[in-house]
């Protein structure tokens, strides 16, 4: 039992041993211990700190981001747009030529039916002059068996040419 109570020279050395335990820690190992906690802090803080300005540079590239592709839409819609008014422009150009180019077939188609129509013409007439010819003579030649009918028809001939 003797253990278990409390002598005044365990006590004093117990408080000699605290004492000096504590200066000891107080001396080497507190600063060091208090330094860590402090460097230990002060990365903590840093990387916070370091935290809030990615925080607003993921902000300022989201701003950014959004500006872009606001800017790239305006874009875009211009593009469609200018291509739009390309596309009609082309499509009404070809339009404008197709029609002339018709118009110049057409125009071509006519003359060359107006040609062929005089050259038919033309054809006609000369087979019309043959056959009134080829009529002619026949009817000629039926008339003029003759003498005297070869006679008379010359005699007025002859008339009719005084007359004129």
């Amino acid at each position: 039992m003797e253990l278990l109570t409390p002598s005044i020279g365990n006590i004093f050395w117990t408080a000699v041993v605290f004492l000096l335990l504590v200066v000891l820690l107080k001396a080497f190992a507190w600063k060091p211990i208090l330094s860590a906690v402090k460097t230990r802090e002060d990365n903590i803080q840093d990387a916070l700190n370091q935290a809030k300005l990615a925080k607003k540079e993921m902000e300022t590239l989201k701003a950014d981001n959004e500006r872009i592709m606001r800017e790239a839409k305006i874009e875009r819609d211009a593009i469609l747009k200018e291509a739009r008014e390309i596309k009609d422009r082309i499509v009404a150009e070809a339009k404008d030529a197709a029609k002339s180019e018709g118009d110049k077939l057409i125009e071509a188609a006519k003359q060359t039916i107006a040609a062929e129509k005089n050259a038919a013409m033309a054809d006609i007439k000369s087979q019309i002059g043959i056959l009134s010819v080829n009529i002619a003579e026949s009817i000629l030649k039926q008339k003029l068996e003759n003498t005297e009918a070869q006679n008379e028809l010359v005699q007025n001939y002859l008339n009719k040419s005084n007359l004129n």
